[in-house]
């Protein structure tokens, strides 16, 4: 845990911040400015700065949260349909808070991705 993470006090419990879903490796919360009607992030419970540290994070931690993004595009209602997933890489790319997270974004179509 990093002290001056904003996502490590979020796990750690500091803001009462209510998870839509846990597993060992990682939870996953609402973004708190929405892009979409599910907007979910899904965040490691170890420390990585980014998505090119994420060979920080070992093979169960990396399964671990791809398994929570499935889960929790199930319970959000969104499997079926399609949902968009994304992480930034680095503050060129628009990462804010510099703790690997993955947006789950869905609920409606969603225009102006890549093909």
């Amino acid at each position: 845990m990093s002290v001056d993470c904003l996502f490590c006090r979020i796990i750690a419990g500091e803001f009462g911040t209510e998870f839509v879903a846990e597993n060992d490796h990682a939870v996953a919360f609402r973004d708190i400015h929405p892009q979409a009607p599910v907007h979910v992030l899904v965040v490691p419970k170890q420390h990585v700065a980014a998505f090119r540290s994420r060979r920080e994070l070992d093979a169960d931690g990396m399964a671990g949260m791809f398994a929570l993004i499935d889960e929790v595009a199930k319970r959000e209602g969104i499997d079926q349909g399609g949902y968009r997933v994304v992480t930034n890489d680095g503050p060129d790319a628009g990462q804010t808070v510099f703790h690997l997270h993955w947006h789950v974004l869905g609920g409606t179509p969603l225009t102006g991705g890549f093909a």
